[in-house]
């Protein structure tokens, strides 16, 4: 009798007592919730705490993208690598860096234009292309290295200086890359300088309402060549 409640009782234990992988999911989401907590308080901080911010979003970019990140409007350049993937077509499907001259290649289309489009257009571009010989070809694109992506960071931050970017870079990222403002910064009137033809555009940006989430600023996703200046 003792043998069998002995028994009852370890089974009982062993339903009470979560498994590893159920801890590890726990203490996941208790990090996220401190995580998005903290970061709803440092938002609304100074020059010091705002750098923590940007320092925590730096790291972020350590995860390379397999896409565009979200950033559907990113313009392909050259050195760019793409996955082309084309519908139960394994001979066309590969990944394919951009040349020099902007282009790639592809069997069946042979030279394609990609450099200056965003992922859509060229996959509309191609899919146009491979129409001619087969029916309602299925095509995606994916951007798996930025390679061309080069911005400037210069001003108020704690390392200025060019950076190369592999993956679709925004503003607040940039600061981040540069270390961040120093305690100096006027953060509400940065300016993003941005060659457009022959002329240079200038695009004020505010961290505080970026970072402030109420929909006065949103975050501004950097083109090859931007410079962005912290005052």
């Amino acid at each position: 009798m003792r043998e069998r409640w002995q028994g009852r009782a370890e089974r009982t234990d062993a339903l009470r007592q979560p498994h590893r992988n159920d801890m590890r999911v726990v203490d996941h989401e208790r990090e996220l919730r401190i995580g998005a907590h903290g970061r709803k308080i440092l938002m609304i901080s100074t020059h010091r705490i705002a750098t923590a911010v940007l320092l925590s979003l730096g790291a972020a970019m350590g995860i390379t993208f397999g896409n565009t990140g979200g950033h559907d409007d990113y313009r392909i350049g050259p050195e760019d690598m793409l996955d082309i993937a084309v519908w139960n077509n394994t001979t066309i499907s590969r990944t394919v860096p951009v040349r020099p001259d902007g282009k790639i290649s592809l069997p069946l289309v042979n030279d394609v234009q990609a450099a200056g489009l965003t992922p859509m257009e060229l996959r509309d571009q191609i899919a146009s292309r491979l129409a001619e010989y087969m029916p309602s070809p299925e095509v995606s694109v994916i951007v798996r290295e930025v390679n061309s992506l080069k911005v400037s960071v210069v001003g108020q931050v704690r390392t200025p200086g060019r950076y190369s970017i592999r993956t679709p870079t925004s503003v607040l990222e940039a600061i981040a890359l540069a270390g961040g403002f120093n305690e100096f910064a006027k953060t509400d009137r940065i300016l993003i300088l941005r060659s457009n033809g022959g002329t240079t555009q200038r695009i004020s940006f505010s961290y505080d309402n970026a970072a402030s989430r109420s929909g006065e600023q949103k975050d501004v996703l950097l083109e090859r060549g931007d410079v962005v200046v912290v005052p």
